[in-house]
């Protein structure tokens, strides 16, 4: 069952700028999606249609099996999300923050301090915010998504901005509230490598038009599909000579024999095919399968 699926979302801002053209995103129940694309690509607006922030203009969004136009007041009841920087008052302490909004979700005083727990923010004490690092300030507005206890989870760059180590922090958060609270979350990135440690499930968006969606275990055999095999030798004219039958496209790549991708069995079998012939190998490795590599290549460039 997908807990969040669009169909053929069409958005445009002007008569020449259309910002999203046939956006369809299948988000299944208790997934990590992640939603990924250059900075400018329609995530944001995807996610502003998906939460009813933008008017919709063409297409179908349905939310927990039910139509969004239909049902919006009851799927948003059960919807968290971090759009762009949170509100947040600074010379309130997180407790004081999350009180306010106590009362416009009619949730118990409990249920603060249970989420401040689940962020890692529950000794903060009477520490004001403005005395809270960015990476505290992101975790305490996923606390604040997170009060009247969702069952989806849309956040739009959560990560940007952080250091390495709030970079962690917020992913080790995510797994655990995906883990344990059987949150479905979709998270929009533009840092592919970061987000491969994280999701689930991947769509790709470039010029508002999806380029790959499917499973993380999906995208990583075309990333297998697409790594190139090196080889460092020697006598790389006469390793290219002996190899010329097995590998035909090889070639020499800054001072690196370069070969398309093949099986495990393969290299193995080329690597000693040219000891045996008297070439020394001295590196052996793979190169250009990562998403960067991959995501340039969906989209042509």
């Amino acid at each position: 069952m997908y807990c969040l699926e669009t169909k053929d979302i069409f958005h445009r801002y002007s008569n020449d700028d259309v910002v999203l053209d046939g956006i369809s995103l299948q988000v299944p129940q208790g997934s990590i999606y992640g939603f990924l694309g250059p900075n400018g690509a329609g995530k944001t607006t995807t996610l502003r249609l998906i939460l009813g922030l933008l008017r919709k203009q063409r297409g179908a969004i349905s939310i927990f099996g039910k139509s969004f136009d239909a049902h919006r007041t009851e799927i948003l009841r059960n919807v968290g999300s971090l759009i762009e920087s949170p509100s947040l008052y600074d010379h309130l302490t997180a407790t004081e923050n999350l009180a306010l909004l106590q009362k416009i979700y009619r949730v118990s005083r409990e249920r603060i301090d249970k989420v401040l727990e689940l962020v890692g923010l529950s000794g903060t004490g009477h520490k004001k915010i403005s005395q809270f690092s960015l990476g505290m300030k992101q975790r305490l507005s996923i606390a604040v998504a997170l009060l009247h206890g969702p069952s989806l989870l849309v956040l739009d760059e959560p990560t940007n901005g952080l250091d390495p180590n709030g970079i962690v922090e917020m992913r080790d958060l995510l797994k655990r509230l995906n883990r344990e609270d059987g949150i479905t979350i979709v998270i929009s990135s533009h840092l592919l490598s970061e987000i491969e440690k994280l999701v689930t499930h991947v769509g790709i968006v470039h010029g508002g038009r999806m380029m790959f969606q499917g499973t993380l275990d999906e995208l990583r055999l075309k990333r297998q599909q697409m790594a190139a095999v090196t080889l460092g030798t020697n006598d790389d004219r006469q390793a290219l000579h002996i190899l010329s039958e097995d590998a035909p496209n090889a070639r020499i790549v800054d001072g690196r024999i370069v070969m398309p991708a093949m099986s495990n069995e393969q290299i193995a079998g080329i690597n000693r095919r040219l000891v045996e012939r008297g070439v020394d190998v001295h590196a052996l490795g793979i190169a250009g399968g990562d998403l960067e590599t991959i995501f340039m290549d969906l989209v042509g460039r």
